[in-house]
């Protein structure tokens, strides 16, 4: 069985108070060594800059960076303009999505689906980036059904992709079904669970409102009854996503990706009770 490996996800900062703080958070999570920390990418390219400031920053620390990068909403020049830039400071890893169309654009663009991007990206640059796509263990919110769901990930497994981030959740057998079902299929890429520490209850819901990830209704009920007590959230927050974890971890998952939310504290917290 191959190492463990864990990585962090972080958003690029839009102000300069953002990007000392991300520099702060990172000072307190690279001592743990993660394999590579990945950077978000706005609806159409919004952040596009600040994603290749904040990757080549992280890059010149030392640590492998991972930019994301969404298709809809871009042409085929433009993707091939940002992923020149990338190759040229060094960059070798690549989270490829679909991506959400801004609002107020029109035009979806050339690319459609995460599979054509992963493609373009193996045609332009051969096997230069490693590839990394999105899985949806609770199913993608937009998906026909969950069967369309499963055949859009290995389509873009076969397109070209190395592995495989799933959309943060709290239901560990969703994730080993997930995992059953596409090795049923002949996919056999590692798919490392996404974890989303719990530290703010209002966010958490309608973050999961958006991406259809499902708070359990015994977590959300006890989460809403702490009304503004932060310490009681956070507390409790790391009691039930430190459990996934150990469950993850125990059942011999790949590695685990954390969504930050560009704070270090609930991050750690969770690494050092799981002894990492």
């Amino acid at each position: 069985m191959q190492d463990r490996y864990f990585s962090f996800e972080f958003f690029p900062p839009k102000t300069a108070e953002g990007t000392e703080k991300l520099r702060n958070t990172r000072a307190q999570l690279a001592p743990l060594k993660p394999k590579y920390i990945s950077v978000t990418f706005g609806a159409g390219g919004t952040t596009q800059q600040g994603t290749l400031d904040a990757v080549l920053e992280i890059q010149r620390e030392g640590i492998e960076a991972a930019p994301h990068l969404s298709c809809v909403g871009s042409s085929r020049e433009s993707i091939r303009a940002i992923l020149q830039q990338y190759r040229e400071g060094g960059i070798r890893h690549i989270v490829a999505l679909r991506g959400d169309m801004p609002s107020g654009m029109g035009e979806i663009g050339e690319f459609r689906y995460a599979n054509e991007l992963v493609e373009f990206i193996r045609a332009e640059t051969g096997d230069w980036f490693n590839i990394e796509v999105a899985a949806y263990p609770e199913y993608h919110p937009q998906a026909k059904s969950p069967r369309h769901d499963l055949d859009n990930f290995v389509r873009k497994v076969r397109a070209g992709a190395d592995s495989a981030i799933t959309q943060y959740f709290y239901n560990a057998d969703a994730y080993f079904r997930f995992v059953d079902d596409v090795r049923a299929l002949g996919v056999e890429v590692p798919i490392v669970p996404g974890i989303m520490p719990i530290t703010n209850y209002s966010q958490l819901m309608r973050f999961s409102e958006m991406c259809g990830a499902e708070v359990p209704r015994w977590v959300a009920k006890r989460l809403e009854s702490f009304g503004d007590d932060r310490e009681s959230i956070r507390a409790f927050g790391l009691d039930v996503v430190t459990a996934l974890c150990e469950r993850l971890l125990a059942a011999g998952v790949p590695g685990l990706h954390f969504y930050t939310l560009n704070a270090a504290g609930a991050t750690k917290a969770i690494w050092q009770r799981l002894k990492l």
